[in-house]
C-alpha cells in the first residue's frame, strides 16, 4: 500500500513548515492556506480518521491543536479558531490520515465557511437519542 502524503511528511519525504515535532504528534502550515496560520495537526502514526485512532493519541493530537489555537488568538491576533476534522469522504476528508485543521479566524471572511441549519423537522429525536444511547453504554 502507498504511503499517504502525511505518512510521506513524517518521514521526511515531503517538506513541510513545521511548527511542532514531539515523538507521537506532527504540527505545520496547510499549504493550502484557508487563513493566515491553518495548521494541521496529525498523529505521526497513521490512523485513518479520528474514529480509529486511539484514545491516547487522539489526547496528544488535540492538546497540540489546543496550544497552537492559543498561540494563534494570542500572538497572530486571530479574534477566533476553529477545530475541525473530518470522518470519510462524505465529510469531506481527503487525506485519509487523521488530522486536526486549527484555522484562526480574524474577521469571519476568510476561505473557511462552516454553516449549521435546522433540519430536526421530520425527525425522531427521542428514537435517535435511544439508539445512540444504547450503543454507548
Amino acid at each position: 500500500m502507498e504511503k499517504d502524503v502525511f505518512c510521506k511528511i513524517v518521514d521526511g519525504e515531503i517538506p513541510c513548515y513545521k511548527l511542532y515535532e514531539d515523538n507521537d504528534v506532527l504540527a505545520f502550515l496547510d499549504i493550502s492556506q484557508v487563513s493566515k496560520g491553518h495548521t494541521l495537526v496529525i498523529s505521526k502514526k497513521h490512523y485513518d480518521n479520528f474514529l480509529s485512532i486511539s484514545q491516547e493519541e487522539m489526547h496528544k493530537v488535540m492538546d497540540v491543536a489546543q496550544r497552537i489555537g492559543q498561540v494563534s488568538v494570542k500572538y497572530l491576533g486571530a479574534k477566533g479558531v476553529n477545530i475541525l476534522t473530518n470522518c470519510y469522504e462524505a465529510a469531506g476528508q481527503t487525506v485519509m490520515h487523521f488530522h486536526v485543521h486549527v484555522i484562526p479566524r480574524y474577521d469571519g471572511n476568510e476561505g473557511f465557511i462552516l454553516e449549521m441549519k435546522n433540519n430536526a423537522d421530520g425527525l425522531n429525536l427521542p428514537s435517535i437519542a435511544k439508539q445512540i444511547q444504547q450503543e454507548l453504554k
